[in-house]
């Protein structure tokens, strides 16, 4: 009788799988939450905004902060990008090419300029070079330094994403393509590499953003007015003016082209993952 009773008696059950997750996702969000109230609450707002948000400091950035330290910007991460494209592309090629002292030195490259802080690099392209060639001058002055600076420390990594992207496309199509009587250069740069940058446009696409970022390290090469960037510009004039309000509207002058280009990588990225499945 008592077992029967024991059986009849609803059995006491614990939390299900969703549940538990459901609890721990709530959780997490009411610490999340308790965080930020606390970081709000805590904050002197008075003094942040007497340092960082005076807008009368802020007009008196404009229109010069946009024509001329926005768009110095953007021309030197171009031209740097575009360098570091066309040198990318060839040491890619020395990395995979059967001739060994070229993946040798090909390797050397990537391994030293991807190590090496892009800060070393700017100061040897602006004071290394001139001191051990006095005669070279860079065709644009500064803008020819800058390029070549930037250029040098995206080139390494652009070099390994195309070498990825290269062998990424399969090998018939170079097999094809040689039967169809193409030499090996023109195949790989007919049928292969348009192939290898579909790819790698979306890692490509974040490497500008990434040097679009990397053109603040202009400032170190010693600018004219004219050629200041958006760093270069924020930091004169707070200095001059005694408060950081310039170096906030930098940085979101920075976020106007950089949250742009995030969306159109991440676009990129699901265009091309959709093309797979």
């Amino acid at each position: 009788m008592a077992d029967t009773d024991t059986r009849t008696q609803p059995r006491k059950k614990g939390l299900t799988r969703r549940q538990r997750r459901r609890l721990s996702r709530g959780a997490q969000y009411v610490v999340f939450v308790a965080a930020v109230l606390a970081f709000a609450l805590s904050a002197d707002w008075g003094r942040l905004k007497n340092q960082f948000a005076q807008l009368p400091i802020a007009e008196q950035m404009f229109p010069d902060i946009i024509t001329l330290a926005l768009k110095n910007t953007v021309l030197y991460t171009l031209s740097g990008f575009v360098v570091g494209l066309v040198l990318g592309v060839v040491v890619a090629l020395m990395r995979l090419s059967s001739v060994g002292p070229y993946r040798w030195l090909a390797g050397i490259y990537i391994e030293i300029f991807r190590g090496l802080p892009a800060l070393l690099i700017f100061i040897f392209v602006g004071v290394g070079v001139p001191l051990a060639f006095p005669d070279v001058r860079y065709p644009g002055g500064t803008y020819g330094k800058v390029a070549v600076a930037l250029g040098l420390v995206s080139a390494a990594y652009m070099a390994e994403t195309i070498r990825a992207g290269i062998q990424a496309v399969p090998k018939g199509q170079m097999e094809a393509a040689r039967s169809l009587g193409f030499s090996p250069a023109r195949a790989m740069i007919s049928i292969v590499i348009p192939q290898a940058f579909r790819i790698i446009l979306p890692p490509l696409t974040n490497e500008l953003v990434l040097l679009f970022k990397d053109s603040s390290l202009v400032l170190f090469l010693g600018v004219t007015l004219e050629e200041r960037e958006l760093s270069k510009f924020g930091n004169d004039l707070a200095s001059t003016t005694a408060n950081s309000t310039p170096i906030l509207v930098a940085g979101l002058c920075y976020l106007l082209v950089t949250i742009p280009l995030g969306f159109v990588v991440r676009r990129m990225e699901s265009k091309s993952q959709e093309a797979i499945r």
